[in-house]
C-alpha cells in the first residue's frame, strides 16, 4: 500500500475524483438555476378552492409539501394575489380542509403596475354607476388605449419634463458659476439671458404639468369590475392594467407565445414594485457598461505592469517584493477595496475634481459621490493581479528566438515589444481580460460602497452631451439579486425573480466571455499565419 501512494497514482485519481465532483456540483446548481429560471413566465392554471368553512381561495398553485410534524397530511401553497386586498400574495391550505378543487375557465388574471396580480372573474365595464358587460375585443381595444396613454405619459416625464429638469438645472449651475466673477456689464447680460431662458423653462415645465394632470385625470376615467373569490367587487383602473389573460382557455401556443412576450418584457423594460416585478434592464445596461468600463482601465494598467516586471525589471529584493505584492492583492477581501474605492477615488479624487471643476455644484457632490465610473475602477484595481499574472505568462510564452532575431535585424527593445513580443502574447493577454471580467461582473459588496442603488433614475448614457455619464450611479445585477432576495418587502414573490436575474447574470457572462474568446481565438489564428 505504501509503494502505490508513493508512486502517486491514488493522489490522481482523488483529485481527478475531487474536480468531478465540483463540475457535478456547478452543472447542478446551473441546472437548478435554469429550470426555476426560464418556466416563471409561463402561464400557469387558475385554480378555486372551497373550503370546509366556506372559504374560498382564487389564485395559481406553487408547490405541495408535507405538513411538519403531521403524517400523511400535506398543504398547498397558493399565489392568491390581490395583495392590496388580502394584504399578502401567499397563502397555505391544508389539503384536508378542501371541499372542492376545480379550474374555472373563465378565470382571469389581472397584471397590473401596482400590488402585483389580481385573480379574479371579470364583471364588466364601469360607466358612472352602471355596470356594463366586456367583451373581449373591447377589453382589448381599453388596453391598447392604455397603454399609448401610459407611453404618452411616461415620454413627457421622462424625455419632455425630465429635459427640461436637465436644462433648468444646466442654467442654474451656470448662473451660480457667473456670481463667483466680478459683475462685469458682460457678466451681467449673460446673467440676464441665462434667467430669460430659465423662466421660459419654468413657463414649459406648468404647461407640461397641466398636460400630464389632464392625462392622469383621462387615465382615471376607465374602470374595470373584477368580481373576487369571496364575492366582493374590486374596482380597477384600466391605466393600471399592463394585460389580461385567462391562463385555463390558454393553448400551447398561445401560452409559448405569451412566455416569449414576458421574457422580451423581462429582459427589456424597467422594474417595477420594488424589483419584484417588471424588467431589469437597467440592471443589464449597468452591468455591462461597469464591465466594459473596468476592462478599458485594468488591461492597460496590468499589461503596462507586467512588462516592466518582466522585461526591464532587475532579478533583485525590489522586483520580488512588487510580485509578491501583486499576487497578494488577489487575496485581499473585497470589501477592503470598496472601503479604499470610498476613500481613494470618490472622497479624494472625486472630492477635489469637484473643487477645481464643479465648485457652482456644491456642496452637492458631482464626481464626489458613488458612480460608475469609482466603481469600474474599483474593481479594475481588484482584478488587476489576474492580468499582471496572465500576461506575464504569455510574455514567458514568447520564444526567445523572436527577440533575438528581432534584435539581430536592427530593431530596438522598445520596437522588440510593440511589433513582436506584445502581439504574440495578445492572446495570453485577453485570456487574463477574460478572467478578469468573469471576476469582476459577479462581484457585489465593493459595488454596494461605490455606486450602485437599488434602483436608478436614469442610465448612466442618454442623449445629454457628454452622452456618457460616468458619475451617475447606477445597477447592477449581482446588487439586484441580493436586493430582491434579502431586502424585499415582499420575499416570497421576489424567489422567482432571483432565478430569472440569475440566470441571465450567468448569460451575460457567458456572453462578455465568448465575445472576448473569440476574439482572443481570431488574434491567435492572425498572428501564427502572420508568423509563418
Amino acid at each position: 500500500m505504501r509503494e502505490i501512494f508513493k508512486k502517486g497514482n491514488p493522489y490522481i485519481w482523488l483529485t481527478a475524483s475531487a474536480l468531478t465532483v465540483c463540475l457535478l456540483m456547478i452543472c447542478g446548481v446551473i441546472v437548478l438555476i435554469m429550470m426555476n429560471g426560464f418556466g416563471i413566465f409561463w402561464p400557469r392554471k387558475i385554480v378555486k378552492i372551497t373550503l370546509h368553512n366556506g372559504t374560498v381561495a382564487l389564485g395559481e398553485i406553487v408547490k405541495k409539501e408535507p405538513i411538519p410534524y403531521q403524517k400523511d397530511s400535506y398543504r398547498t401553497k397558493i399565489k392568491i394575489g390581490n395583495r392590496d386586498v388580502y394584504g399578502s400574495d401567499f397563502t397555505w391550505i391544508a389539503n384536508a380542509d378542501m371541499v372542492s378543487l376545480h379550474f374555472p375557465i373563465d378565470a382571469v388574471v389581472f397584471e397590473r403596475r401596482e400590488w402585483g396580480n389580481l385573480y379574479g372573474f371579470l364583471k364588466g365595464f364601469r360607466q358612472g354607476e352602471t355596470i356594463k358587460p366586456l367583451q373581449h375585443d373591447t377589453i382589448t381595444f381599453l388596453l391598447a388605449e392604455s397603454r399609448n396613454l401610459y407611453k404618452k405619459i411616461r415620454y413627457i416625464e421622462k424625455k419632455e419634463i425630465g429635459n427640461i429638469n436637465y436644462l433648468m438645472e444646466k442654467y442654474r449651475l451656470e448662473l451660480k458659476r457667473l456670481m463667483m466673477f466680478p459683475p462685469t456689464e458682460k457678466i451681467r447680460k449673460k446673467m440676464v439671458a441665462l434667467n430669460a431662458k430659465i423662466d421660459g423653462l419654468e413657463k414649459a415645465y406648468q404647461e407640461k404639468e397641466i398636460l400630464l394632470n389632464n392625462l392622469y385625470k383621462e387615465a382615471k376615467e376607465k374602470e374595470i369590475v373584477v368580481l373576487l373569490a369571496d364575492g366582493q367587487d374590486k374596482i380597477v383602473p384600466v391605466f393600471q392594467i399592463v394585460r389580461v389573460y385567462a391562463p385555463n382557455k390558454m393553448g400551447f401556443f398561445s401560452k409559448l407565445v405569451f412566455y416569449l412576450t414576458k421574457f422580451w418584457e423581462f429582459i427589456w423594460s424597467e422594474p417595477r414594485e420594488a424589483n419584484t416585478e417588471g424588467g431589469i434592464f437597467p440592471a443589464i445596461f449597468g452591468t455591462v457598461m461597469m464591465v466594459i468600463i473596468m476592462s478599458i482601465a485594468v488591461v492597460p494598467l496590468g499589461v503596462l505592469t507586467a512588462v516592466y516586471l518582466k522585461e526591464y525589471a532587475s532579478d533583485n529584493m525590489i522586483a520580488r517584493m512588487v510580485r509578491i505584492s501583486v499576487s497578494n492583492l488577489a487575496g485581499v477581501p473585497s470589501i477592503v477595496f470598496g472601503i479604499f474605492g470610498l476613500g481613494f477615488f470618490i472622497y479624494f479624487i472625486g472630492g477635489n475634481v469637484d473643487k477645481f471643476f464643479f465648485p457652482e455644484a456644491l456642496p452637492a457632490p458631482t464626481f464626489g459621490t458613488g458612480g460608475i465610473l469609482w466603481a469600474s475602477l474599483t474593481l479594475a484595481l481588484l482584478t488587476v493581479p489576474v492580468v499582471v499574472v496572465a500576461t506575464e505568462e504569455a510574455l514567458s510564452s514568447v520564444p526567445i528566438s523572436l527577440r533575438e532575431g528581432s534584435y539581430a535585424l536592427g530593431a530596438t527593445k522598445i520596437e522588440t515589444l510593440w511589433r513582436v513580443v506584445i502581439p504574440q502574447a495578445t492572446p495570453g493577454i485577453l485570456t487574463g481580460m477574460i478572467l478578469s471580467m468573469a471576476r469582476a461582473s459577479g462581484e457585489v459588496a465593493p459595488l454596494m460602497i461605490t455606486g450602485v442603488v437599488k434602483l436608478a433614475p436614469s442610465l448612466p448614457m442618454d442623449s445629454h452631451f457628454p452622452y456618457i455619464h460616468l458619475e451617475r450611479k447606477f445597477m447592477h445585477l449581482g446588487f439586484h439579486i441580493y436586493d430582491v432576495g434579502f431586502q424585499s418587502p415582499n420575499v416570497e414573490a421576489a424567489i422567482p425573480m432571483v432565478y430569472t436575474t440569475t440566470l441571465v447574470l450567468l448569460i451575460t457572462v457567458l456572453t462578455l466571455n465568448l465575445t472576448a474568446i473569440v476574439v482572443r481565438n481570431k488574434l491567435k489564428k492572425w498572428y501564427s499565419t502572420r508568423a509563418i
